[in-house]
């Protein structure tokens, strides 16, 4: 009886071990399709994000790194 104890506790860890590889491999097969856009944004609809992501970009190179240096503190 404690042979066969010892030998339950001692194949725990790679059986346990060898499920949850099983179990996060199936998860990984189902997330692993390729994402589809909700929709199709047209032309001049993602030219007018460029436009508005490069105004927001030069807006945020323009303000100062550290605002307190900036004030002569």
């Amino acid at each position: 009886m404690e042979s066969i104890l010892l030998s339950l506790a001692f194949l725990a860890c790679p059986l346990g071990m060898g499920l949850m590889m099983w179990f996060m491999a199936k998860g990984m097969r189902k997330s692993s399709a390729p994402a589809q856009p909700p929709h199709h944004a047209s032309v001049e609809q993602l030219r007018e994000e460029h436009r508005r992501l490069g105004e927001e970009l030069e807006r945020l190179d323009d303000r100062p790194a550290f605002p307190a240096a900036a004030g002569g503190a």
